[in-house]
């Protein structure tokens, strides 16, 4: 019960933190290039920004800012164009991408109860159609037939993974470990769906059939809390963020901490450092990975002083 309060009220100081960064912070919006380790920046902007998604046809980067979302060109960068998503202007850094891209599935919180539940809405913006009826629910995860959501939800005091249709109906839990399990996403080959858990000790990427079963640890890193774990739209890479072990709790996931992006084969196997920057959470919450799956986008932050 101890764990499961410390985990609810480290979610409660994220989100205060995440407010107070809104001035606070300088956002660096960046793509690295994976086989180089080379850093360009696409643009940067004097307040918080967090979370890009690469859409499947190359042409934009989706963020989300002060509860809205906004698309940039990672090519030619000019003034970012707000997506219209109508009564839901509390979003947050959990926001996903169809495999099409004809879709974008988001986490809001209601003005009534301030609990974070999944939407849909067409990808160039309109009225979000609820789909989880429970809250807080936080996505990270669409499966590539377009017929589930993936996501972390708090059911009797647990963070656990579940899935739902899409039209909504009757969530299926899919882990049961206790404390936090978290970052659910859906390989491209339909037949994973990979999640960071803190069921060992330290904060390790998972991997399990859609189904829940053959629940497997893919990293057994003993210095760090690894968390988000992207799959590579060609699905032989997996990038992810961690944290230096004591920098914070296992199931922390804090803003403006010295992380590191690490990159691994989807078969398992040692991990190697692609990036080393200040950041943390709102950095890569989200799969960003670009078409050509030698790219992804993140963000980088400098305090403002």
């Amino acid at each position: 019960m101890k764990r499961i309060l410390f985990i609810f009220l480290s979610m409660l100081f994220v989100v205060s933190v995440s407010y107070a960064q809104q001035k606070s912070v300088i956002s660096v919006l960046e793509i690295v290039d994976v086989d180089n380790a080379n850093r360009t920046i696409v643009k940067e902007f004097p307040f918080l920004i967090e979370a890009p998604n690469w859409t499947p046809d190359g042409k934009w980067l989706i963020y989300n800012s002060q509860g809205k979302l906004y698309k940039i060109s990672p090519d030619s960068p000019g003034e970012p164009v707000q997506i219209n998503t109508d009564f839901a202007t509390n979003c947050n850094n959990d926001h996903v991408l169809t495999f099409d891209g004809k879709q974008i599935g988001i986490s809001h919180a209601s003005k009534e109860d301030h609990k974070s539940r999944v939407y849909r809405l067409p990808v160039e913006g309109g009225c979000p159609q609820l789909v989880t009826l429970l809250g807080p629910s936080y996505l990270h995860g669409w499966s590539p037939d377009n017929k589930y959501l993936a996501y972390c939800a708090e059911r009797k005091n647990n963070y656990d993974i579940y899935i739902i249709p899409v039209e909504g109906g009757e969530e299926i839990r899919l882990t049961e470990a206790q404390g936090l399990d978290d970052g659910p996403e859906y390989s491209p080959d339909g037949n994973y769906i990979w999640f960071n858990s803190v069921r060992s000790g330290l904060m390790q990427i998972w991997r399990m059939k859609t189904d829940g079963s053959e629940q497997k640890q893919m990293t057994f890193d003993e210095n760090r809390n690894s968390w988000f774990p992207h799959i590579s739209p060609n699905g032989e890479r997996v990038v992810f963020l961690t944290y230096n072990k004591g920098d914070l709790e296992p199931g922390e996931h804090l803003a403006n901490k010295n992380v590191e992006l690490r990159l691994m084969s989807s078969a398992g196997g040692e991990p190697e450092t692609i990036v080393k920057l200040f950041g943390g959470q709102g950095t890569i919450n989200v799969n960003s990975w670009a078409p050509d799956s030698r790219r992804f986008a993140f963000v980088s932050y400098r305090v403002n002083e």
